[in-house]
């Protein structure tokens, strides 16, 4: 009996898979890194939406979040970390592959 290989959604991140956090992933794949406000604007999400899903990427090792002052005002800004990106890479591959496929 021949065994047919594994179908390559057993390969889908199932982290980066939900749609917010697979938006997240997308645009911050395509910058250096974003402010709170524009990734939040970008993804059309609430503040409180996106923050905890940031937490969520930041606890896997996705990214990370870094806060600083521009004069008096807080500022947050996420960027994807060497993992992220490898993670991000091979989920969009595993999507062509089920495509492809």
């Amino acid at each position: 009996m021949t065994t047919s290989p594994e179908h390559p959604r057993h390969r889908l991140n199932e982290l980066i898979h939900s749609p917010v956090r697979f938006s997240i992933m997308a645009a911050l794949a395509g910058a250096e890194s974003l402010d709170f406000k524009d990734l939040r604007d970008a993804i059309q999400i609430s503040d409180s939406l996106l923050s905890k899903q940031l937490a969520v990427l930041e606890k896997a090792g996705y990214l990370t979040i870094k806060k600083r002052f521009v004069g008096k005002m807080p500022r947050t800004s996420a960027s994807l970390t060497p993992d992220g990106r490898d993670a991000w890479t091979g989920h969009l591959q595993t999507l062509r592959d089920i495509a492809g496929g």
